[in-house]
């Protein structure tokens, strides 16, 4: 065969692989809303970036006559390309192909991105769109699964791992993307669960939908397990592009730097009047984010999830920074087993990645009841002293108002390794809120028994107390708030503070890791 004509072959078998499942099963993919998967790729990559690894790749089974099945690339197509200019590793289920089904071969060329990534230190962004394990193919299909859980784990911490649910994701195929740093779901066509609505059915008698069940909403308000819900694949694509602009390559390197035009020694006149004059009204913290960040560009993540605290991504001068805030429009701010978890985890992450940390505190304390201290807030609530204390890249935290007894330790407290901590003068920060300090202080409730007019006196004392304990200045006296701040100056105050830790250096002591309360 003439060297020309092997070239003519070549490219008869790239257009056969290409055309994945058939023009009728990727019409019907359509028709559901879904991109195929090569789709899916060409517009997650720039433009002519991508390079597919693995394309010939076939599946070496015999069972059941499988010997005769063709399945186009295995059922995923795997490669690398450019995001916005960096390299990024990926795949992409085929769900025309086979229904993306995962066997021997199929999960050996998603471990094959996966080492390649973790060697060349670049992110990984799996579109999981598959029926499952490929029963075909028995135990070697477990057994890829357990390969690409394996990798998860070691690559964990070391370079970013993002999970797409574009179509069913069930059974042990939910594992990987549980294990991988950020899960993106679309509405109305991605599903994730164990079991699905007939075994529950069977099993327990309970009767549920696919949406219901394991949809996005569901995963992003109530289970916790997805950090976004997206309109289209169109949309979860942007999403994963503008999530990997504020992250590094890896855990060796630092955040993106991107100039913003906004000016760092700009004031937010409209944070000293943010505060309402009633300790028990709210005010929306999202606001307060706004106005400190570069350009008012807060990039929320978890926003369905335990919305009284706030986590999401920004920049300062140009630098990518984690953010966390309690959020005092929702159940006061308090910090329950749900906003325990969803800001311990961010911690992790950022902390892994080199982005510094600035917390927003206004905390009246943990959510009190039977049902969080049966669930275990304290083991929930632990996490969160944990990570703000094991993290070593900058922490600083702002007091907008509130911060009481164990929340106040929690929440990015010096005593837990932050590096700067700010107040306004609204901040109040004491073992607990007048109120109940009134019933409890001895003092104070010999005075109002003695009383006349015992309410009368509680008043008297709870403005005592107020004026006395409730405010940020006891604790600046004693070093553990390093300055109280007009709050117009906040955005400057940040931007200097992180200009001067920006080499920080902090080891841990050497061990293989501790135990955290999971």
């Amino acid at each position: 065969m003439k060297v020309s004509d092997k070239i003519e072959n070549l490219k008869k078998k790239i257009e056969k692989t290409q055309e994945m499942g058939g023009e009728a099963r990727i019409a019907a993919q359509h028709e559901k809303n879904k991109l195929s998967a090569r789709e899916r790729l060409n517009l997650l990559f720039d433009e002519g970036t991508f390079r597919e690894i693995d394309m010939f790749v076939k599946h070496r089974s015999t069972n059941f006559n499988m010997s005769s099945t063709e399945i186009p690339a295995d059922g995923v197509v795997t490669g690398h390309g450019l995001v916005n200019g960096r390299p990024v590793f990926a795949f992409s289920q085929d769900f025309t192909s086979l229904g993306g089904s995962l066997g021997e071969q199929h999960a050996a060329k998603i471990v094959k991105i996966m080492d390649l990534a973790m060697k060349a230190g670049v992110p990984v962004v799996g579109m999981n769109d598959s029926g499952g394990a490929r029963v075909d193919e028995g135990i070697d299909s477990l057994k890829g699964y357990g390969d690409i859980f394996f990798r998860n784990s070691r690559a964990s911490g070391v370079i970013p791992q993002i999970s797409i649910i574009m179509g069913p994701c069930a059974g042990g195929a939910v594992y990987s993307p549980a294990m991988t740093d950020f899960i993106l779901m679309v509405k109305k066509t991605a599903h994730m669960f164990i079991t699905g609505p007939q075994v529950i059915k069977t099993v327990t008698g309970e009767e549920t939908t696919f949406e219901e069940l394991g949809g996005a909403i569901s995963h992003n308000t109530k289970s916790g397990n997805a950090h976004f819900a997206c309109e289209s694949d169109e949309d979860a694509i942007e999403q994963v592009k503008m999530l990997l602009s504020f992250i590094p390559n890896n855990n060796l390197e630092d955040p993106p730097f991107q100039y913003s035009g906004d000016d760092p020694a700009r004031l937010c006149p409209e944070l000293d009047t943010i505060i309402p004059d009633d300790p028990r009204a709210g005010y929306d913290m999202k606001n307060v984010i706004h106005a400190i960040i570069d350009n008012g560009e807060f990039f929320e993540i978890h926003e369905l999830y335990a919305e009284n605290a706030l986590i999401g991504m920004a920049r300062l001068n140009g630098r990518s920074v984690g953010i966390i805030a309690n959020q005092p429009m929702v159940l006061a701010g308090c910090l329950d087993i749900n906003a325990s978890d969803k800001i311990s985890r961010f911690i992790r992450f950022c902390d892994a990645f080199n982005l510094p940390i600035i917390t927003f505190v206004d905390v009246p304390g943990y959510l009190p009841g039977c049902d969080q201290e049966w669930n275990g807030i304290i083991r929930h609530g632990a996490k969160l002293l944990w990570s703000y204390s094991e993290a070593t890249v900058p922490k600083l935290n702002v007091t907008t108002r509130k911060s009481y007894g164990g929340a106040y330790i929690a929440m990015s407290s010096q005593h837990l390794g932050n590096d700067m901590s700010f107040a306004w003068p609204s901040a109040e920060i004491a073992v607990m809120g007048a109120q109940g300090a009134v019933n409890v202080v001895s003092s104070y409730r010999k005075a109002q028994k003695a009383a006349d007019d015992p309410e009368a006196k509680r008043q008297e004392l709870i403005a005592d107390y107020e004026e006395k304990f409730n405010t940020p200045y006891i604790a600046a006296e004693r070093g553990y708030i390093d300055a109280v701040i007009q709050p117009s100056e906040t955005r400057i105050r940040l931007i200097d503070a992180l200009d001067i830790l920006c080499t920080k250096r902090e080891a841990l002591p050497p061990k293989k890791h501790g135990n955290i309360p999971v």
